[in-house]
């Protein structure tokens, strides 16, 4: 297995280092280059647009950040990028765009975001955008028929589960994703500890890293659990 020590090496900001959205917007270039500066690794989420592009972008639909009606999947790249994120100048940008932002300057943990019936191709397009990419990178997702493209389409990517939740019914759609070669897990801080991150830890040797962690609260529960925190609200 690729060593991807790397990978708990330094925290996560969520979203890059946002300011919870009053001024810099999450997942935007200005969140993104607070992050290098302060030397974080990141974590992003992309969709794919209409014409098969990834969009960095958390929300399926558009309203939330970009202010009008709409999905992700109906617009363009393009047509994206004229979209302004909570009014300031920051755009929708593509994953490439972002890739050549951070220059292999910080590590970066890429969630891909599923809409059933509007994401084929996806796991193919973020592999084909990190092919020549210098720096460390990673993806993850929480949707499964995702997480099992990921060897035929991302081959040699590191590739993570996404995952909360304790009940044990949601434990067993977890072990019954360690069928896939998966190499870290993501798992929310709220769920942690459960069984099934103890056992990916102390049986496989895999790290865990968390979501998202906003006070000292969730972030002991990190490092008493976990490997890792994804981090937003404050200076890590």
């Amino acid at each position: 297995m690729a060593d991807i020590s790397w990978l708990t090496r330094r925290p996560i900001a969520h979203r890059g280092f946002h300011d919870l959205n009053r001024v810099r917007w999450e997942n935007t270039l200005s969140a993104f280059d607070a992050a290098v500066e302060r030397d974080y690794a990141i974590e992003c989420d992309v969709h794919l647009s209409a014409d098969g592009v990834p969009v960095v972008f958390h929300d399926n639909v558009l309203n939330r950040l970009a202010g009008r009606d709409g999905f992700v999947h109906d617009l363009t790249a393009a047509e994206l990028a004229q979209l302004r994120i909570g009014g300031t100048q920051d755009h929708v940008p593509t994953l490439a765009e972002m890739l050549a932002r951070i220059g292999g300057r910080v590590p970066l943990v890429i969630e891909l975001k599923g809409v059933e019936g509007k994401d084929g191709g996806l796991v193919a397009a973020v592999a084909k955008a990190l092919q020549g990419y210098r720096g460390k990178a990673a993806i993850m997702s929480f949707d499964h028929w995702l997480v099992r493209r990921f060897a035929a389409d991302a081959p040699g990517i590191p590739a993570g589960l996404t995952a909360e939740g304790r009940t044990m019914a949601d434990l067993e759609a977890h072990f019954s994703m360690l069928a896939h070669p998966i190499s870290f897990v993501s798992f929310s801080v709220l769920d942690v500890p459960n069984p099934f991150v103890a056992f990916v830890r102390d049986r496989l040797a895999m790290p865990v890293i968390t979501w998202t962690v906003r006070n000292e609260e969730t972030r002991a529960a990190t490092f008493a659990h976990a490997d890792q925190m994804t981090f937003e609200g404050f200076e890590a």
